[in-house]
């Protein structure tokens, strides 16, 4: 029972939380504000509501909306040039995890020299220490997946080397998270399953863990739960109020699973896969292996309690096996309409499955050190041919 616990985030939770933002301290008078390339801020009106908002708190900003899906180094190193050029005092991560993420990263290069993959554990990059602190980070999430506005963790892709790693520190945990579930409600119905299958690996991942203790075991199960009852309801309902807050609290609380346990090597594997294939979008990838993935683990005896309240929170009562987490999670991708993702689909060939081996043993090895029981590259090999359409 000794631990050490850190979640220094100041979350403001519910249905229309958005409209307090300016109620809030602000850490400056300057504002970047960070969100992907895509329409959806825009057209839905949260980009203005953010800025109305800002101005009301009497903060000036500017906008950088080239952020992809999967974030890439250069639009981080191009975000800070733009932080330091215009002598920006915080940075605002708007839309899901690709924007928070990147608004994270490029946080800290606005406040430090070098390059991005100076600081970056893993592969190529160089895994020094940070010299200067970020600028502060305000998260404010519109999609229920990653749990990035409760954790320090971002992940960038290298693109030129196909590294899809993950980084971050105490320094990089957003100070402010506002988690409004109307903001959610027009994700369409394949990205909120999507969405909600990341959240729920988060928490199944940091449950498995070595590293899994009361604190992270509390926040894991009560996320499978929320998942396993409101996820199919807020993928074919995206506007059940109940079920959104559902799922947008299930995946706060992945987050903070992320914060005090850590992802297995399911995520290694995901990274690796979206690393060569940008299009394969993250959740996506993760339910891809996860039946081949769990049950690897399942067949090996040595989990069978965890997965079994695992399987219990999932909505299995009756769960006895560890198998029986295997069956909840396979049934529950079927009714929220995920259960035919095809590899093939997005160019991936059966007879190359060992790159992505290789290539998430190279980039974020550390994550196998976690796996309740080890695996070789020819388990994950298997893992991936199993998984194979």
């Amino acid at each position: 029972m000794d631990f050490n616990y850190y979640i220094p985030t100041r979350i403001l939770f519910g249905k229309g939380s958005l409209n307090d933002l300016h109620k809030q301290e602000m850490p400056g008078k300057k504002a970047l504000i960070v969100t992907t390339g895509g329409t959806s801020v825009k057209k839905y009106g949260y980009l203005e509501k953010v800025q109305k908002q800002l101005e009301k708190a009497g903060v000036s900003h500017l906008l950088f909306d080239k952020i992809l899906p999967n974030p890439i180094k250069d639009h981080v190193m191009e975000g800070a040039a733009v932080c330091k050029e215009n002598g920006i005092d915080f940075v605002v991560g708007l839309g899901g995890g690709s924007s928070i993420d990147a608004a994270k990263a490029i946080a800290v290069m606005a406040a430090n020299d070098g390059d991005y993959w100076d600081y970056v554990s893993g592969g190529s990059g160089k895994g020094l220490p940070v010299p200067n602190n970020p600028l502060p980070i305000i998260a404010i999430t519109t999609t229920a997946g990653t749990g990035t506005e409760a954790d320090p963790w971002t992940v960038t892709t290298k693109t030129e080397t196909n590294e899809k790693i993950g980084f971050g520190y105490d320094k990089t945990f957003p100070m402010l998270a506002i988690v409004d579930p109307e903001l959610m409600t027009t994700v369409p119905s394949r990205l909120t399953a999507y969405q909600g299958f990341d959240a729920l690996f988060h928490s199944t991942e940091g449950y498995l863990n070595n590293t899994a203790y009361v604190m992270s075991d509390m926040f894991a199960l009560k996320a499978i739960e929320l998942i396993g009852k409101s996820l199919h309801k807020a993928v074919a309902e995206g506007d059940n109020m109940d079920a959104r807050a559902d799922v947008a609290l299930a995946n706060t609380l992945a987050g903070m699973v992320e914060s005090t346990s850590s992802c297995t090597s399911e995520h290694s594997i995901a990274h690796a896969i979206s690393a060569y294939h940008p299009d394969f979008v993250h959740g996506e990838a993760l339910i891809a292996i996860s039946k081949a993935y769990y049950s690897h683990f399942a067949n090996t005896n040595q989990c069978e309690e965890r997965m079994v309240q695992m399987a219990k929170a999932l909505g299995k009562s009756d769960a006895k096996t560890a198998m029986d987490f295997v069956d909840a999670l396979t049934e529950l991708q079927k009714i929220c309409g995920v259960d035919d993702i095809k590899m093939s689909s997005h160019g991936m060939k059966k007879e190359e499955l060992k790159k992505y081996a290789d290539n998430a043993r190279a980039t974020m090895g550390g994550l196998y050190a976690g796996d309740p029981v080890q695996l070789s590259d020819a388990d994950v090999v298997k893992i991936l041919e199993d998984s194979y359409k």
